[in-house]
C-alpha cells in the first residue's frame, strides 16, 4: 500500500497541530524531516528540517511500530505548533517526497478496516463520534466505536451456527437413525436469537433518533405564542414575532442540546382556514411536520380544530402567554416573562429520556435493514424445521442466509458497496 499523509487535528490556527503518516515507507519519511524517531509509542522532541536543512518547527514525534498502531500499520506522528503556515510547511515537505501521498477522506479508518483493527460497525462508531453535540450521543457513539455491536453480532452468529450444524447433521445422515431429535434444540436457538434480534431492531430507531435528534413541534393557531417561545426556547430570535396573524409562513427549526439529549424544537405556521395560497402551503409544512415530529407542544389548545392535528399520547398541552392570564388548559407558560419555561423543559426532557432509555446499540438504518432481513430468513428457517426432517436442507439455508445478514453488521460479507458511501463523510485525517 502506498505511504499516507494528512492533517488529522482540526484546520486553522491552533495550539497544537498534528500530522499523521501511516504506511510501509511513514518511518522512512519521518526520518528524513527529523532525523531519529523515539523509541515505540514513546514521544520524543524533534527538530524537522526540509530537503534543504532549513528548519521548519519543534515537534513532538511519536512512532507506532505495525500492528501497534490505529491503522495496523507503521505510523508517525507529528504534533507541530498550530500554526497554518508550519502546518503548510510540513506538508509541502511530506508531499514532495517519493512514495508518499496526501490521504483520501477516510483512508486511515478504512485501512484500519481492511487490517482488522476496526469491524464496519466500529468505522460508523468512530464517524458518529466525531459528530458527537450532546452526552448522549457521545456515549452511544462510544459504545459501537468499543464493539458493543460487533460482540453482539458475534453471539447472535455462533448461536445461529450452531442450529444450522445440528441440522447439517440431519442431511449427513439422512440414511441411517439420527440418535437424538435436534429439532428441540435447533427451535430453542432460533427462537432465543430472534427474541434478541425483534428487542433490537425495535430499539434501533430510538438510537437513530439519538444519532440524528429528536424532533419537538410546537403547534397551535396564529398568534399563540409559537415563535415567542420558540425564541424563549433557544436564547435567542430565532424567529419574527408579530401581532400579525399568519407571519411564520415556513418551518423555523433550531437545534438544541436538552440534558445531553438531541433535539430540534420546530417552529411552525399557525393552523387555521386561509385563502392565502402561501400561508397555506405552510400549514401544510407544518402539519406534515408536526405529524411526523417525535413530541409535539400544543399552544391555544382551547381553540378549536388544528387542522385534523389533535394531540395525542405524550403530547404535551401549554397555557401560552401566562403572563396575560391565559385561560387555556395546560402548561402554564410564557415565552416572554420565562414564566413555566424550566417546567416545559423539564417535562419535553423527562419523555424523551424515557423514549431514549429504549435504545438499542444498533445505531443506524443499514444495522437495522440487516436485523430484519436476519429476522425473515430466521422466520423461514423456523417454519421448514417444523415441516419435519425432510426440510432440513432448506431449513439450513435459510440459517445461512440469516448469518449472512448478521456478518454485513461488521463488515464480513457484502459491504464493498457501501465504504465509499461510508468513508466520504470522514476527513483527510481520518
Amino acid at each position: 500500500m502506498d505511504t499516507i499523509y494528512a492533517l488529522a487535528s482540526a484546520r486553522g490556527k491552533a495550539g497544537v497541530a498534528v500530522i499523521r503518516l501511516s504506511g510501509p515507507a511513514a518511518q522512512d519519511a519521518a526520518r528524513r524531516l527529523c532525523g531519529s524517531l523515539p523509541p515505540a509509542r514513546k514521544a520524543g522532541l524533534r527538530t524537522l528540517c526540509d530537503a534543504s536543512g532549513a528548519h521548519l518547527d519543534e515537534a513532538l514525534v511519536l512512532a507506532f511500530e505495525t500492528g501497534a498502531s490505529f491503522t495496523g500499520e507503521p505510523v508517525v506522528e507529528f504534533h507541530l505548533h498550530g500554526s497554518p503556515a508550519i502546518v503548510r510547511a510540513v506538508l509541502r515537505e511530506l508531499g514532495s517526497q517519493q512514495g508518499v501521498r496526501l490521504a483520501d477522506p477516510g483512508e486511515f479508518t478504512r485501512r484500519a478496516l481492511m487490517n482488522g483493527r476496526l469491524d464496519l460497525a466500529q468505522v460508523e462508531g468512530l464517524g458518529d463520534l466525531i459528530e458527537a453535540e450532546t452526552e448522549a450521543q457521545r456515549r452511544q457513539a462510544l459504545r459501537v466505536l468499543e464493539g458493543a455491536l460487533g460482540a453482539l453480532a458475534e453471539g447472535w452468529r455462533s448461536r445461529l451456527i450452531r442450529a444450522a450444524a445440528l441440522l447439517e447433521a440431519t442431511i449427513d445422515f439422512a440414511d441411517e437413525d439420527v440418535p437424538v431429535d435436534v429439532t428441540p434444540e435447533v427451535l430453542d436457538l432460533v427462537d432465543g436469537v430472534a427474541a434478541d434480534l425483534k428487542a433490537e431492531a425495535a430499539g434501533a430507531r430510538v438510537s437513530e433518533r439519538i444519532r440524528d435528534g429528536f424532533e419537538v413541534a410546537i403547534v397551535g393557531p396564529p398568534n399563540a405564542g409559537k415563535s415567542t417561545l420558540l425564541n424563549a426556547l433557544a436564547g435567542r430570535e430565532a424567529a419574527i414575532t408579530s401581532e400579525i396573524a399568519g407571519t411564520t409562513r415556513d418551518v423555523i427549526e433550531v437545534r438544541m442540546d436538552l440534558h445531553g439529549l438531541p433535539v430540534t424544537i420546530l417552529d411552525t405556521a399557525g393552523l387555521r382556514e386561509t385563502q392565502d395560497v402561501v400561508e397555506g402551503i405552510g400549514i401544510e409544512r407544518a402539519v406534515t411536520r408536526a405529524r411526523e415530529a417525535d413530541l409535539r407542544v400544543f399552544l391555544g389548545v382551547g381553540e378549536a380544530g388544528f387542522s385534523g392535528l389533535e394531540p395525542g399520547g405524550d403530547d404535551i398541552l401549554v397555557a401560552a402567554k401566562a403572563d396575560l392570564g391565559a385561560a387555556d388548559r395546560g402548561l402554564p407558560v410564557s415565552g416572554k416573562t420565562g414564566a413555566g419555561l424550566a417546567a416545559l423543559i423539564d417535562r419535553i426532557t423527562s419523555i424523551l429520556e424515557n423514549r431514549a432509555s429504549g435504545a438499542a446499540t444498533a445505531t443506524h438504518e443499514r444495522h437495522r435493514l440487516a436485523i430484519e432481513s436476519a429476522l425473515g430468513a430466521m422466520e423461514s428457517a423456523r417454519s421448514e424445521v417444523c415441516r419435519g426432517p425432510d426440510r432440513a436442507e432448506f431449513a439450513a439455508e435459510e440459517l445461512r442466509r440469516a448469518i449472512r445478514a448478521l456478518d454485513s453488521l461488521i463488515g464480513r460479507v457484502d459491504v464493498e458497496h457501501l465504504l465509499d458511501e461510508i468513508f466520504a463523510s470522514f476527513c483527510l485525517g481520518k
